[in-house]
């Protein structure tokens, strides 16, 4: 086959061409795949999303995870199937402090509706049609008695009879279905050794397999919005995007009208964290792709629970050198910051700090001291374009601040030719080059003319 070179119009054409999204997305979504490949996820969900008409399709992203080298584990809930068999034989589901009482009647129930659900789950799971997401795929799908149980038994004088809690989880069992790249199908059940069943909340479920096997990740999909109110408070107000461990009590303290599948989600969560899982992700189930755009976007679409902050400011390494001139880049094309060389950058990295997320460096700056004048320049200070509303210029500068002090610096001032705005919001005032130290005024540019702003702080 012979290649004819293109021509000078089509390579002009080309050029020109608006972005393309689907591409932009995938270059996105690149670090996460490679990161994800390999991990553990326990996914849970409800009973509710087998029974949407719109489940298939979070089947298909569940098969997707699975294709990248995910290893899965599913944790699924059944309460409306168990409701409608109850109500069939005119019986209902009691709760008690927020706790299910499971009699003889109700557990046949739960018996039934688990497995009814998992079956639905599994025939999914094995959907190869052509023309399908699912087109040439086979999960290999593995259920069993991966949970031992114990009876919650008589709290507070209520017997909650064939309602347990989680004992054990059988690890190596867990281990060696992940091993053999099945997906781990685990139903709301659990067995003591002495042949009883148990009900068991789909919630303690996911967290006990998620400790147990030091999963990256732990996923709750929730039916509620994610959502809460303070009792002064008008309208509710969504949970927000990154929630601590040590908030979660005093969030739910606080609230009313939170639903009590998002508590126990809460709750189990955040018990997670303690134990040892660094990310706890709670996901609007309803909303179409919100499990993809969770794991495979900064953003994500959820709430994420962690015991530390998500976004770290820290020193900047060696090895961030290239994170960080890809971020100075386009300040430097448009004449915001000087240029600096990856050999410049490399030698001064000890005067950066940076902010970073999911291995993305998000903002950046640098102090260069100079305590015989007592005076300190910031520099490079620079925030990516996606992430500018949320307040990391201010964050870093001021740490800048409190390092300078703590290296009995008064003054800091910077060299800045279209931020002066910025600058002068946050306490920077005017002042002449003379008033810099005389080795800065030495390497002053006239070229550039940079104008000079100084702050005591």
């Amino acid at each position: 086959m012979t290649s004819h070179p293109r021509s000078p119009s089509t390579t002009a054409q080309e050029a020109t061409a608006p972005r393309d999204p689907f591409v932009d997305w995938i270059r996105l979504a690149t670090p996460y795949i490679h990161a994800h490949r390999g991990r553990t996820f326990v996914i849970a969900f409800g009973g509710e999303a087998v029974a949407d008409p719109e489940f298939p399709e979070l089947v298909h992203d569940v098969a997707l995870l699975h294709g990248l080298g995910i290893r899965l584990v599913l944790v699924h809930g059944a309460r409306p199937q168990i409701e409608t068999r109850l109500a069939a034989r005119g019986a209902q589901l009691r709760y008690v402090n927020g706790l299910r009482v499971t009699d003889r009647t109700a557990l046949a129930c739960v018996k039934e509706a688990a497995g009814v659900v998992r079956v639905e789950i599994e025939a999914l799971l094995s959907l190869g049609l052509a023309n399908s997401p699912m087109a040439g795929v086979r999960i290999p799908v593995v259920s069993g008695n991966f949970i031992t149980a114990r009876p919650l038994g008589v709290l507070d004088g209520v017997d909650y009879a064939h309602t347990g809690a989680v004992r054990r989880v059988d690890r190596p069992m867990l281990r060696a279905v992940l091993d053999q790249g099945a997906v781990a199908l685990m139903p709301p059940l659990g067995y003591s050794p002495t042949g009883e069943v148990f009900n068991l909340s789909a919630a303690d479920v996911a967290r006990s397999a998620a400790v147990a096997l030091g999963a990256e990740k732990l996923i709750f999909l929730v039916e509620q919005p994610l959502t809460v109110a303070k009792p002064d408070a008008g309208e509710p107000a969504l949970l927000g995007s990154n929630l601590l461990v040590r908030d979660v009590e005093a969030q739910l303290a606080n609230t009313i009208g939170i639903s009590e599948e998002l508590a126990q989600c809460l709750r189990a969560g955040a018990e997670a964290c303690r134990n040892g899982i660094r990310r706890v992700h709670l996901v609007p189930r309803q909303r179409s792709g919100a499990l993809l755009r969770e794991l495979f976007t900064p953003d994500g679409s959820g709430t994420l629970i962690s015991s530390e902050p998500y976004e770290d400011l820290r020193p900047a390494r060696i090895d961030d050198v290239t994170g960080i001139l890809e971020l100075l880049h386009p300040l430097e094309q448009h004449g915001i910051l000087v240029r600096r060389s990856r050999e410049r950058l490399e030698t001064e990295i000890d005067r950066f700090v940076l902010t970073e997320r999911d291995g993305l460096i998000t903002a950046c700056a640098a102090l260069y001291p100079d305590p015989s004048e007592g005076m300190a320049e910031l520099a490079c200070l620079a925030v990516h374009p996606d992430y500018r509303a949320g307040g990391r210029g201010d964050r870093l500068l001021a740490h800048m601040e409190d390092v300078a002090r703590t290296m009995g610096i008064a003054r800091l001032f910077v060299l800045t030719t279209q931020t002066a705005h910025w600058f002068r919001e946050r306490g920077f005032e005017p002042a002449s080059i003379d008033a810099l130290p005389m080795q800065r005024q030495t390497l002053y540019n006239f070229q550039r003319n940079s104008k000079v702003f100084i702050k005591t702080i």
